[in-house]
């Protein structure tokens, strides 16, 4: 008993010097480093864990790794503050357990062997850096939620999904499991705790720390999209729509005052009728772009034209009569279908086929576009929505529309999108949520199996 009161306060002594060492070096991470209690026990053994409040560890197993080398205390320490910063407790909900902890331990080694300090430096593992690359071929920055969708799409066996675990495994994930936890209301401000957090390193890294940031650009990268707040597809496609007269019942504007009065006074004469149209703002002229580079996945383009379908198709915002050009381009225009009802664009995805695969250059979109406005084939055109992973040579003029960059990962900081570019993150789930909601709002008569799946 003497003995493991001894390795408890050794432990907690190896921490705390950890936090310190940390701190000297990564300045700007100086709140989220001190917003976890050190206890020994809660079940832990052989490893460090957290539930979000409180870092629990093992004496001995500190006091085993400080012995072999400093550097491995602390990346220990920091591999579970990171796991915080970047909300993957709460994001386990609804995931497969043992896919999500390996993605999340991926994505926060990454970002450990990516932060060039003394404290932090192991030494190269080959392993470890031929499976970053081999996700870096995928997604520009290693999120634990790309990775994790990458795992999914592999369908490893179970023995090479045992290795990688191995090769990544630091501290114990027992303790997130959010299904398990009785007072969800707690979980849900532990999650806004942790944001608040993250989003508080974010802008001194942005701002007042900047200067003495250097080196944290991967902490920087994967904050920027742990603090993203989530987006409405559906309420961002809303901002393309234009004033239009509609022959329909305006409820709105109808008067019943008198109109029921006009019944009371002559029994069957109201003194209004009501207004048979209405000005609604809909979306006629419309155009998508989508990046073919090699960067950029078929399956993930069908899904954003899947979900982009199923808000056109809910009547409540886009016309049937539509005049929408799909552009498939890389560094040249390959394929440039019009489109003018929610029919052709359903067929268009049955048989959809992506064209390209060289490198990126959003400028030959632009300028085909605007030799289209000149042909008159938009009369009224409101903006474009460009699908891509955000890499490539941008215009420099901004063009007479709105223009909107979508994104399915957070693009590197070297990225510099232009001052003028509407910019978007979107996650799966994001789109898959839109498409629900458009699906909703549906007509009774339209059979939902025409829609095209995610």
């Amino acid at each position: 008993m003497e003995e493991q009161k001894d390795f408890s306060a050794i432990g907690q002594e190896i921490l705390f010097t950890a936090r310190n060492e940390l701190y000297m070096n990564l300045p700007y991470l100086d709140v989220a480093l001190c917003a976890l209690r050190f206890q020994p026990g809660g079940g832990v053994t052989l490893s460090v864990a957290t539930d979000g409040d409180v870092l629990y560890y093992d004496g001995g197993y500190l006091a085993e790794r400080y012995l072999r080398s400093r550097v491995l205390t602390n990346r220990a320490y920091l591999h579970v503050i990171l796991h915080c910063m970047l909300r993957h407790l709460a994001k386990k909900r609804g995931k497969l357990p043992e896919l999500w902890d390996l993605a999340c331990d991926v994505a926060v080694e990454s970002i450990l062997d990516d932060l060039h300090y003394p404290c932090l430096e192991e030494g190269t593992v080959p392993a470890k850096q031929k499976f970053y690359g081999e996700c870096r071929a995928d997604m520009p920055v290693l999120t634990a939620e790309g990775i994790y969708r990458r795992l999914l799409r592999l369908g490893l066996p179970e023995y090479e999904v045992a290795r990688l675990q191995r090769g990544f495994l630091v501290d114990d994930h027992g303790l997130w499991d959010p299904e398990q936890q009785d007072d969800q209301q707690q979980s849900q401000q532990q999650d806004e705790k942790w944001k608040d957090l993250s989003d508080k390193t974010k802008t001194g890294m942005e701002t007042v720390l900047a200067g003495r940031a250097t080196g944290g650009e991967a902490v920087l990268e994967q904050v920027k999209v742990a603090v993203r707040d989530d987006v409405d597809y559906r309420a961002f496609l809303r901002r393309f729509a234009a004033p239009r007269e509609v022959l329909e019942v305006d409820g709105d504007a109808f008067d019943y005052i008198f109109y029921t009065y006009g019944l009371q006074l002559y029994g069957n004469m109201p003194l209004v009728e009501p207004p048979e149209t209405k000005e609604e703002k809909r979306i006629e002229d419309f155009a998508i772009a989508v990046d073919t580079s090699m960067s950029t996945s078929g399956e993930l383009v069908r899904q954003f034209l899947a979900c982009t379908y199923a808000i056109l198709r809910s009547t409540e915002t886009f016309t049937r009569k539509v005049n929408i050009r799909i552009l498939l381009c890389d560094d040249q225009v390959r394929s440039d279908t019009a489109i003018h009802d929610l029919e052709e664009l359903k067929d268009y995805m049955d048989h959809f086929q992506l064209v390209g695969g060289s490198a990126t250059d959003f400028r030959p979109v632009f300028e085909h576009v605007a030799k289209l406005q000149k042909e008159g084939a938009f009369t009224s055109l409101r903006g474009l929505v460009y699908f891509t992973d955000g890499m490539g040579i941008y215009p420099k003029k901004r063009p007479p529309y709105d223009t909107a960059f979508v994104l399915l990962e957070e693009p590197p900081l070297s990225v510099k999108m232009p001052p003028w570019a509407i910019r978007l993150v979107l996650t799966v789930p994001e789109l898959e949520k839109a498409r629900q909601e458009a699906m909703e709002q549906l007509p009774d008569e339209l059979d939902l199996e025409e829609l095209p799946q995610l």
